[in-house]
């Protein structure tokens, strides 16, 4: 992808595992050198600091298809108010295993939890186009609450209800883009077509900040499981996380990064900082990248961190965002790093044919082990 440069870059990244890594880590290292390898990716992140104790706030309650849902809101120190779906099945007693369910990226940034979550009978078009794509036609987060779950979906930062608006950016970045409230298909395609192109402005804001994007989505991503975690429903001894694609990066450094996740599933996002370097770079989101941390850790390592704990990764062997030869090696990575730990049983990687999906037999795999491990 950089021509001559190519070779160069690539031998900047080290072929061996680095004095972090925890791939044949011994046995009586393992959790200090995890510690560490958690302390520097944090930094490497440096995620926004947010005060502790937000709180959220039931907006509306209802039933919908055996389901009861809560639509909630919370407000952070910056930006619009984060609105997230709640759904339990009807008459659930006591307290429930928990999920947060994270919704993809999708060059989709109009709405967020709406694209795997169902609290009404009508469908937004073009949401329904994007399930029928991503997910098989199945808003995901409901068929897993039909399960015995509570599930929690939020807007991510820049979608849905914490997008950037066309009325906070000066006029020249605007792109003669005059409305952004417009849910019409043509309106939604627009408003999409102007998000995927201010995304390196938005990038390269961050970084002037001194933060990055991952590390803004861990931030928040916390927040949200603090809210599942202390809700009366829940159990926070059995609580899981997972999603597809931007839902799968998300769940690497939130898996990766608290230990409240017992349980987890990355879906159609896991490769190499090398696929990323030479191959596929192109092909993916500014939302996936932490200066200097491939000099330390890869990153399939960074998932890694949460090793002894349960993790399922699924990829797609047609997957046109990753190259088979790379996500095979970040499946070996991962697997010497739960060798190290001493429980490679809690370590799955499986392969469906196909293209960058979570389909209904992906899902069925997933709800499979989120109920053989947080039951």
């Amino acid at each position: 992808m950089i021509g001559a440069y190519g070779p160069w870059a690539a031998a900047l990244v080290p072929e061996t595992p680095g004095p972090l890594s925890l791939q044949h880590c011994p046995p009586g290292e393992f959790a200090t050198r995890r510690a560490a390898a958690r302390t520097r990716v944090t930094a490497c992140m440096a995620p926004p600091s947010l005060p502790d104790g937000i709180t959220a706030k039931v907006c509306r309650s209802f039933l919908h298809d055996g389901l009861a849902v809560e639509e909630i809101r919370w407000q952070l120190p910056y930006g619009p108010p984060t609105r997230a779906v709640v759904l339990k099945p009807t008459g659930a007693n006591g307290k429930l295993p928990a999920v947060l369910a994270l919704h993809d990226h999708g060059r989709f940034k109009f709405f967020g939890r709406e694209k795997i979550t169902q609290t009404s009978p009508a469908v937004h078009p073009l949401v329904v186009q994007h399930r029928d794509d991503a997910y098989e036609g199945l808003a995901w987060a409901n068929e897993l609450a039909h399960r015995g779950y509570v599930v929690l979906v939020h807007d991510a930062f820049a979608f849905g209800s914490r997008r950037v608006r066309l009325a906070d950016v000066p006029p020249e970045l605007r792109e003669g883009l005059k409305d952004d409230t417009d849910d019409s298909p043509a309106g939604v395609a627009a408003y999409n077509d102007w998000a995927a192109e201010h995304e390196h402005v938005m990038a390269k804001s961050l970084f002037s900040a001194g933060t990055t994007w991952p590390g803004v989505f861990a931030a928040e991503d916390r927040v949200a499981l603090d809210v599942l975690c202390a809700r009366p429903d829940v159990d926070p001894a059995r609580v899981g996380c997972g999603g597809l694609s931007g839902g799968g990066l998300r769940t690497v450094f939130l898996a990766g990064l608290d230990d409240r996740i017992r349980c987890t599933v990355c879906v159609g996002m896991m490769t190499t900082w090398r696929d990323y370097l030479l191959h596929k770079s192109y092909t993916h989101t500014w939302m996936c990248y932490v200066p200097l941390l491939p000099r330390d850790l890869d990153y399939p390592e960074i998932l890694g961190l949460r090793a002894p704990r349960p993790t399922l990764v699924i990829n797609a062997r047609a997957d046109p965002f990753f190259t088979r030869a790379e996500m095979e090696r970040a499946d070996g990575m991962l697997g010497r790093v739960y060798a190290a730990s001493g429980q490679l049983e809690t370590y799955r990687c499986s392969w469906y044919p196909g293209h960058h999906q979570f389909n209904r037999a992906m899902q069925a795999e997933a709800f499979t082990w989120f109920d053989r491990w947080l039951d």
